[in-house]
């Protein structure tokens, strides 16, 4: 007795582009691809007027118990929810560290420059340019992650840059007998200009006090064409534990109500305004909007509003 065997054009259709793989896997013998592991990109730049800003990824780390670094004042039971509802583990956190390169046309300057030499010059040329090519090395505060890259045993990372500070920030760490302080910018003295609220770094690059993480921390504000971009430094070191809850205390804010209050000030102009905005902290690119949400805030990634 005959059967009659009928094929269905989507089975066809599969099993004809099996066949090209087939062949490659019998062609490669049994041995598979290798993984390649995970990868994040190093460097992501957007045109901002006249402005070419570039957000440069000096290092990454993965940091055990998130709470006993943010929202050290509320309970772990709230803790777990808040990061349940945002699909954040509670045993782990991913840590990024993430200097600026602004290129004026005419300075090219770089804010704050990871935790050492190797990481920003590293970054600095994944940018496409060298650490000597940098005219101003501005930092925002003096914590190690972003002092650590500008001395190594070779000396200066940025030989022909000039430096930018804060007056209140070097005036406090100067008093303070701290190693790398001593070790990474006192050296520096000589070479460094020092700003208060409102200084210019050079035109459309303005110091905006944001006192509370350290005693003189600083964000910077950009501004060309008509449109502005903040530099929020380590105003919330997280987009949910940290920006989203501004209240929360985090271990590494030297003055805790003063820097939650700095937080609600400049998170809440930069949602009133629709003002784009750099964290160091934030997950690489690290460049996004916040809203307003009930009693706190919402942090928005970045896609593509700086490229149109």
């Amino acid at each position: 007795m005959s059967q009659k065997f009928t094929l269905s054009r989507r089975a066809a259709l599969a099993g004809a582009a099996a066949l090209p793989l087939a062949a490659t896997a019998l062609r490669a013998g049994s041995h598979a691809a290798p993984m390649q592991g995970a990868q994040v990109p190093r460097v992501n730049r957007v045109m901002l007027g006249d402005f070419e800003v570039s957000t440069l990824l000096a290092g990454t780390a993965t940091r055990d118990e998130p709470q006993t670094i943010f929202g050290m004042n509320v309970s772990a039971e709230e803790f777990a929810q808040v990061s349940a509802e945002a699909k954040l583990p509670i045993d782990k956190a991913q840590f990024f560290f993430t200097p600026t390169l602004v290129n004026t046309g005419s300075e090219l300057i770089l804010f704050d420059t990871g935790l050492n030499p190797e990481g920003i010059t590293a970054a600095v040329q994944a940018a496409g340019y060298g650490t000597d090519q940098v005219t101003h090395v501005v930092i925002t505060h003096m914590h190690g992650d972003h002092i650590g890259g500008l001395m190594g045993e070779g000396g200066e990372t940025f030989a022909n840059a000039a430096y930018i500070t804060g007056q209140a920030e070097y005036d406090h760490w100067a008093a303070a007998g701290n190693e790398g302080f001593d070790g990474k910018v006192r050296p520096l003295a000589e070479k460094m200009t020092f700003l208060g609220d409102g200084g210019a770094v050079t035109s459309g690059i303005t110091a905006m006090a944001a006192f509370g993480h350290t005693p003189g921390h600083m964000g910077y504000m950009l501004e060309s064409g008509g449109k502005q971009l903040m530099l929020i430094a380590d105003l919330a070191n997280h987009y949910v534990w940290s920006l989203a809850y501004p209240d929360w205390e985090v271990r590494f804010d030297a003055d805790k109500a003063a820097a939650a209050a700095a937080r609600r000030n400049v998170l809440g102009m930069l949602a009133a305004d629709g003002v784009p905005f750099v964290g160091y902290h934030m997950p690489f690119p690290a460049l996004g909007y916040v809203e307003t949400r009930g009693e706190g805030f919402h942090y928005v990634p970045h896609s593509y509003q700086l490229m149109l």
